[in-house]
C-alpha cells in the first residue's frame, strides 16, 4: 500500500465508513477484482475477494456498485454474489439495479451506424476473434499476443476507428490490452455522479479501479471521496491511495466490511 496524496489516511477514512451513512462501494472489476485473462469468461475474481464483498452486502449498510466496460450479461455471471447489487456496464451505457431489467442509454442512430461500420471492418480484416461486441461500444483486445503483432492490431484499429468516430458521435479510448470504439456522453465517470447524486452530498464513498478508464471515475469523486488505484505497477493517477491484488485488496475490502459492520444501520 502507498498512499499517494497525504491528505488522505486510510486509517481516517474507515472512520468515516464507520460513522458515515450512507455508504457506498464502487468498484471495477477487470484488473481489480480479477486477474486480466485471455479466455475473458474465465477472469474469476482474486481468491477471497467474493467473500469479503459478500460480508460487505449482507452487513445491509453499503450500497456495492461494480462499474465495468464488460456487458452486464457477461459480468453479473463471474462475480457470482448474491444479494442486492447494482451493476454498471459498457462504461456507464448499461445499469442493472436489484430486483430490475437493465436500463441502457438510447443512441443516436448515426452512432449506432459507426459501430455497425468498425465490426464490418473488423469481420473484413479478420479480427472478429479479438472484438468483443457490447451496447454502445466495441474493444478489439491484443491480450496474449506477440508485441508485434499486437502494435499492428493497435495500429490499424487507430487509423480506422478513429476515423468512423469523426462522423458517428463516437470516441476511440485505449485500455490496459486493447481498444475501443465507445459511444460519447457516457464513461465510468457518469455512473459515479449518477449514483452520488442519488445518494446525497453526505455520502461516504470510496472507488477501487485499475487502468485509465476509472481515471474518469477518479475525477467525478474528487473531494467526494476516497480513490483507490489498484495494479501492481503504479502510474500517474488521480487516486488518493495505491494498493498492489490481491493481498492490499483483500486488506481493503476486510477493513471496509468491517468498519460498515460496526456503523450498522446508522443514519
Amino acid at each position: 500500500m502507498k498512499i499517494l496524496r497525504p491528505a488522505i489516511e486510510p486509517e481516517s477514512f474507515f472512520r468515516t465508513v464507520e460513522e458515515g451513512s450512507p455508504r457506498i462501494l464502487f468498484l471495477d472489476y477487470d484488473g481489480t477484482l480479477a486477474p486480466f485473462r485471455e479466455e475473458r469468461d474465465r477472469a474469476f475474481p482474486y481468491p477471497g475477494v467474493r467473500e469479503a464483498l459478500s460480508e460487505i452486502v449482507s452487513s445491509g449498510s453499503v450500497r456495492l456498485v461494480v462499474i465495468s466496460g464488460r456487458w452486464t450479461r457477461d459480468l453479473i455471471p463471474l462475480l457470482g454474489l448474491e444479494g442486492p447489487l447494482e451493476v454498471w456496464g459498457s462504461h456507464g451505457w448499461e445499469r442493472k439495479r436489484p430486483g430490475r431489467e437493465t436500463e441502457v442509454g438510447r443512441l443516436e442512430e448515426k452512432t449506432v451506424r459507426g459501430l455497425v461500420e468498425a465490426e464490418e471492418w473488423a469481420r473484413v480484416e479478420g479480427l472478429e476473434k479479438w472484438c468483443e461486441r457490447k451496447p454502445a461500444c466495441l474493444a478489439l483486445h491484443w491480450r496474449g499476443l506477440a508485441e508485434e503483432r499486437a502494435r499492428q492490431l493497435r495500429r490499424k484499429a487507430f487509423r480506422s476507428w478513429s476515423a468512423i468516430a469523426a462522423l458517428g458521435s463516437l470516441e476511440v479510448h485505449e485500455f490496459d490490452g486493447g481498444v475501443e470504439l465507445r459511444a460519447e456522453g457516457r464513461s465510468k465517470g457518469f455512473a459515479v455522479e449518477t449514483v452520488l447524486a442519488e445518494a446525497g452530498k453526505d455520502a461516504v464513498a470510496a472507488y477501487l479501479g485499475d487502468d485509465l478508464t476509472d481515471e474518469d471515475a477518479f475525477r467525478a469523486l474528487r473531494g467526494r471521496g476516497l480513490r483507490v488505484l489498484v495494479r501492481r505497477e503504479e502510474r500517474p493517477t488521480e487516486a488518493d491511495l495505491w494498493l498492489e491484488p490481491p493481498e492490499d485488496l483483500l486488506w481493503f475490502l476486510r477493513r471496509f466490511a468491517a468498519a460498515a459492520r460496526r456503523g450498522g444501520g446508522r443514519e
